[in-house]
C-alpha cells in the first residue's frame, strides 16, 4: 500500500508565488490586443546606457574629485 503524502508549503512561499502569478497576469493584461510586432516593437525601443552605472560613478569620481582636490589644495596650501 503506497502512502501519499500532501506537500506542505509555507506561508512565505505561498505569499511569493501569488505576487509572481499577480505580476504574470499583469503583463498578460498589458499585452492583450496587441500584435507581437508591437511588443518586439515596445521591448527594442528602450535605450540601453553604452556606459554601465559603476564606471560612470569612476568617471565622475575622476573628474571631479581631481577638481574638488585642486581647489582645496590651492585654498589652503597656498
Amino acid at each position: 500500500m503506497v502512502c501519499l503524502r500532501r506537500h506542505e508549503y509555507s506561508g512565505l512561499a505561498i505569499l511569493q508565488q501569488r505576487r509572481r502569478n499577480a505580476k504574470f497576469v499583469k503583463d498578460q493584461d498589458a499585452r492583450r490586443g496587441k500584435s507581437e510586432n508591437d511588443i518586439k516593437k515596445r521591448t527594442k525601443d528602450l535605450p540601453k546606457s553604452p556606459i554601465s552605472p559603476f564606471w560612470l560613478g569612476i568617471l565622475a569620481f575622476i573628474v571631479f574629485g581631481g577638481l574638488v582636490f585642486e581647489v582645496l589644495s590651492r585654498i589652503f596650501f597656498r
